[in-house]
Order: C-alpha cells, then sequence, then structure tokens
C-alpha cells in the first residue's frame, strides 16, 4: 500500500535516526555527526556514517534512512518496518481507505499547481512587467545567481493574471484555492499575491508547500504568506531549511533570523544555515526541528525592542525542553540592525566575529530576563530574584536547572553586591548625617535560608515533605549544589538518614561544604541534637513562613494549580498537585509540621 508523504515525514520526524541505529552499532560523536563500524560489511575503521535523516557508509556506499535501515538490518519488509517504527513513535498507521487515497492525490494535485505557479512567477521577474521587483531584488545586493537558487519571483498585477495563465494547463481556480493561490472574494476567486516579489517555501526535503510575498513600495502588509492547507503548515514549517540542512551538515552554524531577506543575504554572504519562520513566532514544534539539525542553533532576531521581546519569548519556551543535548545561542544586534542590514553596512568577515561570539543561553537569560526592569527598591530586587528562580525551575533536568539557579543567581548577586567607593571616593565613608540603613531584607533571608539548608542536613527525612516548597527559597551560588544533592539523595536513598546523607555528599565531595553550613548556621538554630523530626518541620516551616516570597508565592502556585484542575477535573495529576500546594501552603501559614508524630 502507497503511504502518505506527510506521514512517512511525520515519522522520520519523530524517530531520531541514531537512536534506532545505536541500539545496534556503536556511535560516536564526529564533528557534529556520528560514526560507528558498518553494520553492512566487516570493518575496524568506522567509515559508516550517521546523519540527521540518513545515513552513509564510505566504505561499502550503503546508505538509507530509518526505515531502510530498520528493513536492511532485520530483513523486515518496508510496511512492517513502518509499523514496528509507528508503533514506537505512537503514531498510528493510515488505513488503506479511499478517503486515504483522495487525499493523496490531492497532495499530489496541489504540489503540481504550486510547482506550475512557481514556474510563472519566475517567468514574469524576467520579463518586462516584472523590472520593477527586479531591480529591487538588485537593489537589495542579491546576484542573479541567489536570485535562482532561491527561487524568487514576481507576481504580476493579480486580477486573474495567473488563474489565466495556469488555464492552459487545464489548473482551474478552485485547485488554486485549495493550494493558497487564490481565494474565494465576494464576487468570485482572487488573487493571493499581487504585486509582490515571490518567495517560494519548501519543506526540510525540498518539496513546494506554499509562498510568500512582498509588496514593493510602502503597501501594507509588507509581507504575505499563503494560508494553511493540506501540504502547509506555519507552525511546523522553516523558510530556507532545505538549502540549511546541507550546510549545517558541513559544517555551517544554523542560525534563526527573523525574514526572508534575512535568510538568502546571510547565504549569499556564505552564512549558509539560516532558516526563518514564516510570520509566527518559534514554536515547540520548529525547536525541535532545529535541534535535529543542530544541538545549538544560534538565535539572531533584529536589534530592536520587538527583536529583543521575540528573543525572550523563545528562550522562555525553550526553557522547559532544553537538556544537556539541546541548548541554544543568542546573537544579539546593534538597535535598528537586521542580519541583512548589518551584512550590507558591516561586511561577511565582522559578521562571522559576531557569530562566532553568540553567547549560551544560560549567559544571556539574566539579561533578556532584567530588559525593562528597574531595581530601585527591595520588592523590585526580590521580584527580579523570583523571576531568575522560576526560569531555571522550567527546565526538566533537575542536574541542569540547579546549573541555571547557581549561574543566575551569581550574575545577580555581583550585580547588586555593594561595591567599595559606593559613597563616593574608594575607602570614603557614608557621611554621619546620612539616615540609618534600612534593614538587610535580603541578607535575612538568606540567613534563613541557610538554617533551613541546615535543619534538611540533619533530618533528611523532611526532604520529600518541603522539597517543592524549597526550591524557590534562593540560596547563595556556592550552596545550590548542596540542594541538589538532597534533591537526588532523597529520590535515590532507600534510608532517609543524616548517616547516609553524608555518605552520599562524601561520595560527591560536598561533606565539607555541608559542615560549614551546619556550623555557620549553629548559632541561629534552636533545635537541640536530638530533636524529634517534627519539631525541625515546625522550625523549617517557621522560616519558610518568614521569608519575603513565601506565602504569596505559594498561594499563587495553589490559585494556578487550582484553575488547572477545574478546567480539567478528570486530570488526576492536576488534582494532586492542587492538594500538595494545598497542604504546602497551610504548613507555611501555621507553622505545622506535616508530618505525623
Amino acid at each position: 500500500m502507497a503511504l502518505p508523504p506527510n506521514f512517512l515525514d511525520e515519522l522520520r520526524a519523530r524517530t531520531p535516526i541514531a537512536a534506532v541505529i545505536g541500539r545496534s552499532v556503536k556511535l560516536v560523536r564526529s564533528g557534529r555527526e556520528r560514526k560507528g563500524c558498518c553494520p553492512f560489511h566487516g570493518e575496524k575503521t568506522p567509515s559508516f556514517y550517521v546523519y540527521d535523516d540518513h545515513y552513509h557508509c564510505f566504505g561499502c556506499g550503503e546508505h538509507g534512512d530509518v526505515i531502510t535501515f530498520v528493513m536492511k538490518t532485520t530483513g523486515a519488509s518496508f510496511m512492517e518496518a513502518v509499523e514496528d517504527l509507528a508503533a514506537q513513535a505512537g503514531l498510528e498507521v493510515p488505513k488503506p481507505t479511499p478517503q486515504a487515497a483522495e487525499a493523496e492525490q490531492k497532495r499530489a494535485s496541489l504540489t503540481e499547481v504550486l510547482e506550475a505557479a512557481e514556474r510563472q512567477y519566475q517567468v514574469w521577474l524576467f520579463m518586462p512587467e516584472g523590472q520593477a521587483a527586479l531591480d529591487y531584488l538588485r537593489g537589495r545586493g542579491l546576484s542573479e545567481a541567489t536570485i535562482r537558487r532561491f527561487g524568487l519571483g514576481w507576481s504580476g498585477e493579480g486580477r486573474g493574471q495567473l488563474a489565466a495563465a495556469l488555464r492552459a494547463r487545464e489548473i482551474k481556480p478552485a485547485q488554486l484555492i485549495e493550494a493558497g493561490l487564490m481565494k474565494q472574494g465576494e464576487r468570485g476567486p482572487v488573487d493571493m499575491f499581487f504585486s509582490r516579489v515571490m518567495f517560494p517555501i519548501r519543506d526540510r526535503r525540498g518539496g513546494l508547500i506554499s509562498f510568500g510575498g512582498r509588496v514593493l513600495g510602502d503597501g501594507q502588509p509588507k509581507y504575505v504568506n499563503g494560508p494553511e492547507t493540506p501540504v502547509f503548515s506555519k507552525r511546523r514549517a522553516l523558510y530556507g531549511l532545505d538549502l540549511a540542512r546541507d550546510s549545517v551538515r558541513k559544517g555551517a552554524k544554523l542560525v534563526v533570523v527573523e525574514g526572508y531577506m534575512d535568510v538568502i543575504a546571510l547565504a549569499q554572504a556564505g552564512f549558509g544555515g539560516a532558516v526563518a519562520p514564516l510570520g509566527t513566532a518559534l514554536t515547540q514544534e520548529h525547536l525541535e526541528e532545529l535541534w535535529r539539525l543542530s544541538p545549538a542553533p544560534v538565535i539572531c532576531f533584529d536589534g530592536d525592542a520587538a527583536g529583543q521581546r521575540a528573543a525572550l519569548r523563545t528562550v522562555e519556551m525553550a526553557l522547559a525542553h532544553l537538556g544537556a543535548d539541546r541548548t541554544l545561542h543568542i546573537l544579539s544586534l546593534p538597535p535598528r540592525d537586521d542580519p541583512d542590514s548589518l551584512i550590507r553596512r558591516e561586511g561577511a568577515a565582522a559578521f562571522a566575529e559576531r557569530l562566532a561570539a553568540a553567547v549560551p543561553v544560560s549567559v544571556a537569560l539574566y539579561g533578556l530576563l532584567a530588559q525593562g526592569r528597574t531595581f530601585k527598591t527591595p520588592e523590585e530586587k526580590a521580584a527580579f530574584r523570583h523571576s531568575l528562580v522560576e526560569a531555571a525551575n522550567k527546565i526538566p533536568d533537575k542536574i541542569l536547572a540547579g546549573e541555571y539557579r547557581a549561574a543566575l543567581l551569581e550574575q545577580f548577586f555581583a550585580a547588586h553586591r555593594a561595591r567599595p567607593g559606593m559613597w563616593g571616593k574608594p575607602g570614603q565613608k557614608p557621611p554621619v548625617s546620612s539616615p540609618p540603613p534600612r534593614p538587610d531584607a535580603t541578607g535575612a533571608d538568606l540567613r534563613r535560608a541557610r538554617v533551613m539548608l541546615a535543619i534538611l542536613l540533619a533530618h533528611p527525612a523532611l526532604i520529600h515533605d518541603v522539597d517543592e516548597a524549597f526550591a524557590h527559597v534562593l540560596l547563595p551560588p556556592a550552596e545550590e549544589e548542596l540542594r541538589q544533592a538532597l534533591h537526588d539523595f532523597a529520590i535515590s536513598a532507600k534510608r532517609l538518614d543524616t548517616a547516609s546523607l553524608f555518605t552520599h555528599l562524601q561520595g560527591l565531595g560536598l561533606a565539607e561544604a555541608a559542615e560549614i553550613v551546619q556550623a555557620q548556621a549553629g548559632a541561629e538554630l534552636r533545635l537541640p541534637p536530638d530533636a524529634h523530626t517534627s519539631e525541625a518541620a515546625q522550625s523549617w516551616w517557621s522560616l519558610y513562613s518568614l521569608m519575603e516570597f513565601s506565602i504569596d508565592m505559594l498561594r499563587a502556585q495553589r490559585d494556578e494549580a487550582q484553575a488547572r484542575w477545574l478546567a480539567q477535573p478528570d486530570d488526576a495529576a492536576a488534582l494532586r498537585r492542587l492538594i500538595k500546594y494545598n497542604e504546602l501552603l497551610r504548613a507555611a501559614q501555621t507553622g505545622e509540621a506535616g508530618l505525623e508524630s
């Protein structure tokens, strides 16, 4: 049976080929790819390379995609291999119904219509009626080779021109509407694009799926993308992806920019790994597509305020999907610049230097979160600290989240720590008439946090009850490792006692740091050495309730959990979370133990 190409594309996208091949072939990193000894012929020196969507052996010439690999290594038929991989990916193989056959025929028909339109747009560009569009492209610095490589064209003046031109090929207006090239108007079909420079949009394999158009002059909207169709989804498509894949495999950096012209200008300047979303913010599907190509794509949005907001939105969305092998880098441009204008002004060499200096998201995140904020009051500083911790807590990998918390808080303390000479010249004392300093709320919270950490070191049986609340307590960067070690210990240990905990800490090289915390907190820790766990819990929650943020934050999170449960009352996980936050809030408000005596 013939399967729809979109299903096979989805299957390949959801089935990481390196993971499948890695079950039977030992693979090691080799630059951006992985390599190993070929399973199809005996060899001692690896010549079998695995790329993002295919494999190739330079020894025997074997090559193919993930479906081919399963067929050749297991002896399965094509359908058997597809069914096996689909079951692993959680996909249902389409049944051979008349409706499925009709849908596939429609897809093929749409592709033919789009390709016919592309040829017509290109013809018009190099005819007298397309002279203004051609002059515009050349004025933007594009060579004829670049124009032809990206298949740029001219839509004509519209008013039925495309339908008239394609009538000889028996393409009807209804088909043009289905393909997103026309739309139904009050008086019949009208052109979707007119008086516009045309940009063909392709899928990752180079298949034509839609168009974008830029108006000449100052008309609005400046850019128009084709509508959603059976072959085109803005949430998944990235402009330039088909060409970028080849460049990234050859060593180019994967760079995400905002627009068509940025992609084309970068490619012409030698940066072939550029892609752009299509009139929408980056989505999770876009990120997954990017990470299939590179573990660290570079986000390079425009240097204006809108571009920086877009970068922040992208980073905030990406946090929930970061891992040890998938991250982002951020390239900030000067205000009022985009990659196209920057290259035309500074040249390719200058852009290459900027690209090489792109910073990891862990470094850029602090500045992105700080934009537009003021830090004149303790409340503003505390709110910012909470936002830093909340951002780090979105990362699912607990160890990585701990590293982010430590890095962000280290930047915070470095930025807001009192500096020598802040009263005037270095060494100068404050004037006698100056008002007395306000209480150091930040310092008090840090001292309480250290005491709370010391209580958990002495009574590790408490960790499970307080772990979620403790995640929001800010610790000095040096003590973040201890927090993560306590969390990991509580998950894996069979016995939650002090001796087992310190054995665990000893293995991590953190036992001495734990002893220092206990010694520093000793003066403020008013618990006898033989205190019962219930007494320790009451003391811990009493300290927590005094933190600047505790009650308000827990109440807000309880309200959020309640809203989620009310929206999905059948969601057992949402109900458990609501119950948990109600318990945490009650314990924080009353200082109760939360444990049976």
